[in-house]
């Protein structure tokens, strides 16, 4: 059993082994642990509500039983939350980039197509008639009138960007803590490069190549690639060109590939660590990313779009 699975929930010193795992640079496994915290946390909130909720004349309520009864329910919900709980902590760890590689091959299903907030919601509901039906708070508790499921904010949102967008985004936060560029900067101009993941290449097979970038193989490149026609421009005209494209295993790959690429060749050094988005997609262009005249100013209404802004945030 790992040390961060086996927390005493009123102990102090529990959190030292927050601490420990994340002086030693073991980000992944720190952020497993404080989301199994964060969902000890709400579950421990969702059992405060169900208490209040049920009647208080019992012959044995006093304040030294409801003292112990909040200290019994505080072991439960973080005993409930390290036994797998209700899949809340893992959505937090994965919004926050822990073990990418355990998501990257999942295809998307209902907790991914409609968002985090509707996830949280879920585990709510999840967690609140579970409860009930154990006997906590009452078998006859209005479950659904206390835990009901608010509309997502992200419901206006393309099924497939807000799928792609939670797919990718573990990948580009590694990415930004190797580049210092903002994630969702990333994000967007994968989603430039490959239609919001609709028109990603495919190897010869049909199976697909997992570059986001549409990064090409040069001389030096060792790995699969995917052969086609390519979409370049000379003067502004357009035309296909036979070209060789990188394929890689996964998306973590392609990531830590793109980062590669702009952490290695210094005609992206004023890309390295932009904030600016206007700056960043332009920066890309003048360095040769891409051909087409308009990138920056596509890759620019990306970033700054409602498309990406609602499938991030909500908003």
């Amino acid at each position: 059993m790992n040390a961060a699975d086996a927390i005493n929930a009123i102990d102090p010193r529990s959190f030292n082994e927050l601490k420990r795992l994340g002086r030693e640079g073991n980000s992944s496994e720190a952020i497993r642990a404080a989301a199994r915290q964060f969902e000890a946390l709400f579950l421990q909130m969702v059992l405060k509500a169900m208490r209040d909720a049920t009647p208080k004349d019992g012959l044995l309520e006093s304040d030294q039983s409801r003292l112990y009864q909040s200290l019994l329910d505080q072991q439960l919900a973080m005993q409930l939350a390290n036994g797998g709980g209700t899949g809340f902590g893992e959505v937090i760890a994965r919004q926050l980039g822990a073990d990418p590689v355990a998501f990257e091959n999942v295809p998307p299903g209902p907790g991914t197509a409609v968002g985090f907030d509707q996830v949280a919601a879920m585990a709510v509901r999840r967690a609140a008639k579970d409860a009930a039906a154990t006997g906590i708070g009452g078998g006859d508790l209005p479950v659904d009138e206390l835990f009901a499921e608010p509309g997502s904010p992200r419901a206006s949102v393309p099924i497939q960007a807000r799928a792609f967008v939670d797919q990718v985004w573990p990948h580009a936060m590694a990415a930004s803590r190797a580049t210092g560029i903002p994630a969702h900067f990333m994000v967007a101009q994968a989603a430039l490069e490959t239609g919001w993941g609709r028109h990603e290449l495919k190897r010869s097979d049909g199976s697909p190549s997992f570059n986001l970038f549409n990064i090409k193989a040069g001389r030096d490149w060792r790995g699969a690639t995917v052969s086609l026609d390519a979409l370049e421009y000379s003067d502004g005209k357009p035309f296909r060109e036979p070209s060789r494209f990188r394929a890689y295993a996964n998306y973590r790959d392609a990531f830590e590939d793109y980062a590669r690429l702009l952490s290695d060749n210094p005609r992206y050094s004023e890309v390295l660590g932009q904030d600016d988005a206007l700056a960043f997609a332009r920066g890309l262009q003048q360095a040769g990313y891409a051909t087409d005249p308009m990138y920056a100013d596509k890759l620019a209404r990306i970033i700054g779009g409602n498309t990406l802004r609602a499938a991030l945030y909500g908003d």
